[in-house]
């Protein structure tokens, strides 16, 4: 075990406070880490629930203050997963305490405040990381260094869809459909991770969107009496009373990369029979890959650079750590299949290592590199409201 440790407080227990507790806890496990990581703290806003939260998932320390967390000598690194309008405020405090930061997606409910992130970032001398975690799913890492090689030549489009079915009228009025807390709906919650799965794997800036659409489908929805569950809300208690979803259940938009490749994008929480499909295709000169979240295991690969007899799409096992594929060395022998978890967890490995001074497995994503992806949604939202194209560029 290491001499050196790195202690962690988490700010926030719901959906990604279990997925991101988890990580710090499974972590050191499965990965030779140059430094220990411990669950020093938890802070969230209920003395109860908080308490509870910390002894189920191993966390030393509790507390409802998270100002004093932050400044507390003791912690190296601040995980922030509140609801998008507090990630500003938790992460610029830590920052300015001298942490480590590491936020959830997408960096901000708007575009102000995730550039207020960034000039904290650049005047702090802690490291920032964003949870982008599909990043870190082996097959999407994979077509990352296909595609960083060479094997895929020339990118001619890339096709982006994320749906899910969770949001319909039945689901009650949580904070992601309050557009002063999350900002947006659809765009931010999903097309974010396509986005940066996008310009992760081809290395490439979107430079221009186009054709826009959302759509608020679901106008009013019923009040949650108090808490509920994270995603869903199914089975939480309601009251009688509704209030105004604000945000989009659907987005659509094409836009064109600065090579010159064209994208289309969409996505969706009332798409009905879908249930967590994060789809990424790109199509390029010498060949071209598929990946759906669903089949998370895999990735299809075309190779156009074979004779016509013997092309075809052929399907990749990345589990098999024997053969290079990245993370799946940490894990199960081969097709004994990761599941969601793992992402997050592989994502922790490579914060570890950088706090450390090592380098990630593949490219990980900073305050100033997530802000690209804020000023595409930023981008969007104006095409849509404005029914023009805007250069990203002009998006400040």
């Amino acid at each position: 075990m290491p001499d050196r440790t790195c202690n962690i407080a988490l700010v926030g227990t719901k959906f990604m406070g279990r997925a991101h507790s988890n990580a710090f806890l499974k972590v050191a496990k499965f990965f030779d880490l140059p430094l220990t990581p411990i669950m020093h703290t938890l802070t969230a806003r209920n003395d109860e629930q908080t308490k509870a939260f910390a002894e189920r998932w191993g966390w030393r320390n509790w507390s409802t203050d998270w100002k004093a967390v932050v400044r507390n000598p003791e912690i190296d690194l601040v995980d922030v997963t509140t609801p998008n309008n507090a990630h500003a405020e938790n992460s610029i405090a830590a920052l300015e305490a001298g942490k480590h930061v590491a936020c959830e997606k997408p960096l901000a409910h708007t575009l102000d405040s995730a550039r207020q992130m960034v000039e904290a970032a650049k005047k702090a001398k802690g490291k920032t990381f964003v949870w982008y975690n599909y990043r870190r799913c082996p097959a999407v890492a994979l077509a990352h260094q296909l595609c960083k090689q060479g094997k895929l030549g020339r990118i001619y489009q890339i096709r982006g869809s994320y749906m899910q079915d969770w949001a319909g009228p039945d689901t009650p009025l949580m904070w992601r459909f309050e557009g002063e807390v999350a900002g947006s709906g659809a765009l931010g919650d999903l097309c974010a991770h396509t986005i940066d799965m996008a310009r992760f794997i081809t290395g490439d800036e979107v430079s221009e969107v186009s054709g826009a659409v959302m759509e608020t489908v679901i106008k009013e929805r019923r009040i949650l009496a108090s808490g509920g569950g994270e995603i869903s809300g199914h089975g939480a208690a309601t009251s009688e009373k509704k209030g105004a979803s604000t945000v989009d259940d659907i987005v659509l938009f094409l836009a064109r990369m600065n090579s010159g490749a064209l994208a289309s994008f969409e996505a969706t929480r009332l798409a009905t029979g879908y249930k967590n499909a994060n789809r990424l295709e790109i199509h390029g000169e010498k060949g071209a890959i598929r990946f759906v979240f669903e089949r998370m295991n895999e990735l299809d690969w075309y190779d156009a650079t074979l004779p016509g007899e013997l092309q075809g799409w052929s399907t990749i096992n990345v589990t098999n750590g024997n053969a290079g594929h990245p993370y799946a060395g940490a894990w199960w022998p081969v097709a004994h299949v990761l599941g969601y978890e793992h992402s997050f967890i592989n994502q922790t490995a490579d914060i570890i290592n950088m706090i450390a001074g090592k380098e990630p497995v593949v490219p990980m994503p900073d305050f100033a590199d997530a802000y690209e992806v804020q000023r595409v949604l930023a981008a969007v939202t104006e095409s849509n409201k404005n029914h023009c194209p805007v250069p990203v560029a002009e998006v400040k």
